[in-house]
């Protein structure tokens, strides 16, 4: 389903992660290379992630991106070096057929999981499709969003499970939801850092709970999530978005050993 994607057969769940977006040329490769390394030795299959442009930040002057080419091909650069595949977020119908030129996934952001025109674009490319559920919806309606993709010819889909809004501040998982969003009969992720996001701040930035990454991600595999989205970043207090809800990069790979040990232990 997934090109590129390796240790299909060794059982483990699937890995989506890297940085919330590309902060300079370099960094990409450098998260990811790290993440490789780790992932290779236990044999779960990776996919890096990072975002070439953030569009929807809650004040104007949070970080959007270092320019979209330029990111992409560093996204780019990163599956062609590591022969990993890649995957980012678009935002328009129109960007999906450019950031397909770069990437093998393409993401569907929670907030636009509606957005018929984004769907029907991002599947007319025959990239595997990754939709986040938005935070307002029930996991029984993500059927119509793959709908979607699978009538538009495409029937490589993916559905993330990040969160529903409690409140104006805080997000929930109802790990129920999982289960029920395999029913539909495609793979189903755990986002587990943007689960623990604390959104609508006074403050305009997006707070977190990344001392809850763990327990999160546990119950994840617990549960039977076929995959987990985590964004890391090798310093999170310096990081240019998203920073308040990321993992260290070198707490990752104790925190995969313990989840490949869980996987081993339900299957």
């Amino acid at each position: 389903m997934i090109p590129k994607l390796k240790f299909t057969e060794s059982g483990n769940f699937f890995l989506i992660a890297g940085p919330c977006v590309v902060e300079n040329e370099e960094m990409p490769l450098e998260i990811a290379t790290t993440i490789k390394k780790i992932t290779d030795r236990l044999e779960i299959p990776y996919i890096f992630k990072a975002s070439y442009r953030k569009a929807n930040r809650s004040k104007l002057s949070s970080f959007m991106g270092i320019g979209d080419v330029k990111a992409l091909l560093a996204i780019k650069h990163v599956g062609d070096t590591l022969n990993i595949p890649t995957v980012t977020d678009i935002h328009t119908a129109e960007e999906a057929a450019i950031a397909a030129q770069y990437v093998d996934i393409l993401q569907i952001p929670a907030f636009l999981c509606r957005q018929t025109d984004l769907l029907i674009a991002a599947a007319r490319t025959g990239k595997v499709v990754n939709i986040k559920k938005g935070q307002f919806l029930s996991p029984e309606s993500m059927e119509f969003a793959v709908e979607k993709i699978m009538n538009a010819g495409n029937d490589r889909v993916i559905l993330t499970e990040r969160g529903t809004t409690f409140g104006y501040g805080d997000l929930i998982v109802d790990f129920r939801g999982i289960p029920v969003m395999q029913q539909i009969g495609v793979p189903v992720v755990l986002d587990v850092t943007h689960s623990l996001q604390q959104p609508n701040t006074k403050e305009g930035v997006t707070g977190g709970r990344p001392e809850l990454i763990e327990t999160m991600a546990r119950a994840g595999i617990a549960v039977g999530a076929d995959g987990l989205f985590i964004e890391t970043h090798p310093d999170p207090s310096v990081a240019k978005s998203d920073g308040a809800n990321m993992l260290r990069l070198d707490l990752l790979e104790a925190l995969l050993e313990r989840l490949v040990k869980i996987r081993k232990a339900i299957r």
